[in-house]
């Protein structure tokens, strides 16, 4: 028992060195191209939720690409700035007087 105990581990150490150290000039896993982000954000006009529902991020070997997910968030923002803005002015000339849209259709 104790032979063959001591042959199955020379031999799992024999495979573990020889995947470790390579077999020749063959890698063990060869390089891939990454995948590349193709841009479904419209450029047009402004992004809505079909948009961002249909966003897939390519993965990465450590998880996200973390320049295509800086740019879609960095385009997202903006844009939800921009709303919130446009949102603040309109609030703004409804507060405004002669803004009220309840005087526009007569005295109350």
């Amino acid at each position: 028992m104790f032979w063959f105990l001591l042959i199955t581990m020379v031999v799992v150490v024999a495979a573990v060195t020889l995947a470790v150290v390579g077999g020749g000039d063959s890698e063990v896993l060869p390089e891939v191209a990454p995948e590349q982000l193709v841009d479904p954000l419209p450029a047009a006009r402004p992004v809505d939720r079909a948009d961002v529902e249909a966003l897939r991020l390519p993965v990465a070997a450590r998880g996200y690409r973390m320049a295509d997910v800086d740019d879609v968030l960095v385009r997202l923002g903006a844009e939800l700035a921009e709303r919130d803005a446009r949102i603040a002015e309109l609030e703004e000339a409804l507060a405004a007087p002669g803004g009220d849209a309840d005087t526009e259709g007569g005295e109350k």
